[in-house]
C-alpha cells in the first residue's frame, strides 16, 4: 500500500492537479520553449509524432486555431506534461488527479505512461471524439445554483439522452446529450430554481453515452499501449478514489469518455486521504478556481517554472 494513503502519517502531503480542455491560450507554453533546452526537445519530438507543428499553433496561432480538437488537447497535454517534467526535483506528486483529458497528463507525470504513448492516445483521443461529434449532432450545458441530485433526476424524466457530465465543484454541474434533450433539461432546471442553464460552445456531448463511437475506438488503442505501476495512486474521474493498479487505470480511463467526471468528489477523496496542498500543472487557473469552491480551507496555486 502507498505510504501516501495512510493518514495516520498525518503528513504535509502535496497533489499535483492537471486542467482539460478550455484551459487553452495563444502562447501557451513558449517561455517553456525558450527557457528550457528539455521543454524545446520534448516540443520538437511532439512535432514529429504528431506530424505536423503544434508548437506553431500553440505559440502564435489564433484563438479559433487553438480551438480545433486536433490541437486544443494535444496541446493542453503538453502544456501539462512539460511543464511537471522541467520541474525536475521540484515535483514530488504524492497523489495526482486530472479533468478529463488532465488524467493522461495526470498518468505522465506519475509514470503511468511515457510521453511518447501518453501523447499519441491523447491524439487519438481527440480524434476520436471529434468524429464521434460529427456523427451526430450533440451538445453540452451548464448547470448552476442546484443540487447534484435535483439536475440528476431531471436529466432522468427527459425524453431522449441527457446525463450529467462534469461535477466540477459544489453548484456547478454540467449535463452533456442530445441538442434537444439539453435544451428541455435547461428549461425545466431553470424552472426549478436554477442561477443559471447554459448551452455551451463546445462541438458535442462529451462524457455521455453518445461518446461511445469514440470509447470503442480509443480502447484499442489504450488495450495496445503498456500502462506501468505508477510512482503515487491517481483519483480517477471515474471512481473518485485513489487507483494505483495498472490494469484498473485502463479500465477507468476506458470508460472515462462516457461516464460522468467526478472532479469534486476526486478533490474530496484527495483531501480525505490526506492532501494538504493542491498545485495546478499547465494552462490557465480553472482548477485553482473550483478548488476554492470544493474546499477553501485547502490551499490552491499554479506551478512555475524558474529558468
Amino acid at each position: 500500500m502507498f505510504a501516501s494513503l495512510n493518514k495516520q502519517q498525518n503528513k504535509y502531503m502535496k497533489a499535483y492537479i492537471f486542467p482539460g480542455q478550455g484551459a487553452q491560450f495563444t502562447g501557451m507554453g513558449l517561455d517553456l520553449y525558450e527557457n528550457s533546452p528539455l521543454a524545446q526537445e520534448l516540443f520538437e519530438k511532439a512535432n514529429d509524432i504528431l506530424g505536423f507543428s503544434i508548437t506553431d499553433v500553440m505559440f502564435e496561432g489564433t484563438a479559433e486555431e487553438l480551438k480545433q480538437t486536433k490541437v486544443t488537447q494535444p496541446a493542453i497535454f503538453l502544456h501539462s506534461v512539460i511543464l511537471a517534467k522541467v520541474l525536475g526535483d521540484d515535483f514530488k506528486p504524492e497523489m495526482v488527479a486530472g479533468h478529463s483529458l488532465g488524467e493522461l497528463s495526470a498518468l505522465v507525470a506519475n509514470g503511468v505512461l511515457s510521453f511518447e504513448d501518453g501523447l499519441k492516445l491523447v491524439s487519438k483521443r481527440a480524434l476520436a471524439m471529434q468524429k464521434a461529434c460529427e456523427i451526430q449532432p450533440s451538445t453540452m450545458a451548464a448547470v448552476l445554483g442546484l443540487e447534484d441530485k435535483v439536475v440528476e433526476d431531471t436529466c432522468a424524466e427527459i425524453d431522449g439522452v441527457v446525463v450529467a457530465a462534469n461535477y466540477n465543484c459544489p453548484g456547478q454541474l454540467v449535463i452533456s446529450g442530445e441538442i434537444e434533450a439539453v435544451e428541455k433539461a435547461c428549461a425545466v432546471l431553470t424552472e426549478k430554481g436554477a442561477k443559471r442553464a447554459l448551452v455551451l460552445p463546445v462541438g458535442g456531448a462529451f462524457h455521455s453515452p453518445m461518446m461511445e463511437p469514440a470509447r470503442e475506438e480509443l480502447a484499442a488503442a489504450i488495450e495496445e499501449t503498456t500502462f506501468s505501476a505508477p510512482i503515487c495512486p491517481v483519483y480517477q474521474n471515474v471512481v473518485a478514489k485513489a487507483v494505483t493498479d495498472p490494469a484498473e487505470i485502463k479500465e477507468n480511463l476506458i470508460a472515462q469518455l462516457t461516464a460522468p467526471v467526478k472532479w469534486t468528489q476526486c478533490v474530496q477523496a484527495m483531501i480525505a486521504d490526506g492532501g494538504t496542498e493542491f498545485v495546478e500543472v499547465g494552462p490557465g487557473k480553472v482548477l485553482q478556481g473550483l478548488m476554492r469552491k470544493i474546499d477553501r480551507s485547502v490551499a490552491a496555486s499554479g506551478a512555475s517554472f524558474e529558468a
